[in-house]
C-alpha cells in the first residue's frame, strides 16, 4: 500500500498530545484533579478511537486493493464499512465532545479562557455528543475548535512575551 492520508494520522495524534499538554500547562496550578482526569482520559480515548478508526480504514483500503472485483459485494466490506461508521461517528466524536466539556468546565472554574470561548466550547461539545454522528458537517466542529483554541493560546502567549519584553525595557534591561 502506497502513501496515503492514513500515514499522517500518527503525526496528528502527536500534535493533539502536544495540544493537550499546552492546555494543561496553561491551567498550571489551578488544575482540578477530578476534571483533569476526565480531560486527560477523554483526550486519550479520543486518540485511541482515532487510531482504531484509521486502522480499520487502512485495512479496508488494503483489502480492496487485494481484490477490487469481489470486495464491494463481500460481507467483510459491509463489516468494515459499518465499523468505520461506528468507530468514527459514535466513539471518536463522543470522546471529542467529552474532552471539550471537560476543557470548558476547567476553563470556567479557572477563568484562564474568556467566557465566550467557554460557552462556544460547551455548545460545540453538546452538538458533537448529540448530533455529531448524524450530521456529517458538524463533525468539523472539533478540528475547528482545536484550531481556534490554538490560535487563542498563541495570541495569549505572544502578548505575554511582549509584556515581559516591555517589563525588561522598563527596568532598563
Amino acid at each position: 500500500m502506497g502513501f496515503s492520508a492514513v500515514a499522517l494520522v500518527p503525526f496528528a495524534g502527536l500534535a493533539f498530545l502536544w495540544f493537550m499538554g499546552v492546555i494543561r500547562n496553561q491551567i498550571g496550578e489551578y488544575e482540578d484533579k477530578f476534571f483533569s482526569t476526565i480531560f486527560f482520559g477523554s483526550g486519550l480515548l479520543f486518540l485511541a478511537g482515532l487510531f482504531a478508526w484509521t486502522t480499520v480504514i487502512a485495512a479496508v483500503l488494503a483489502s480492496f486493493s487485494a481484490n477490487p472485483d469481489t470486495w464491494p459485494n463481500s460481507n467483510a466490506y459491509i463489516f468494515g464499512r459499518e465499523m468505520i461508521k461506528v468507530t468514527g461517528s459514535v466513539v471518536t466524536l463522543r470522546m471529542a465532545g467529552a474532552f471539550m466539556f471537560s476543557s470548558g468546565t476547567i476553563w470556567s472554574r479557572t477563568e484562564v479562557m474568556p467566557r465566550w470561548l467557554v460557552w462556544l466550547t460547551f455548545l460545540i461539545a453538546l452538538v458533537l455528543l448529540v448530533g455529531g454522528p448524524s450530521l456529517r458537517l458538524l463533525r468539523l466542529g472539533f478540528p475547528i475548535w482545536v484550531f481556534v483554541v490554538s490560535l487563542f493560546i498563541l495570541r495569549i502567549h505572544d502578548q505575554g512575551v511582549d509584556d515581559e519584553e516591555g517589563d525588561n525595557e522598563d527596568r532598563g534591561e
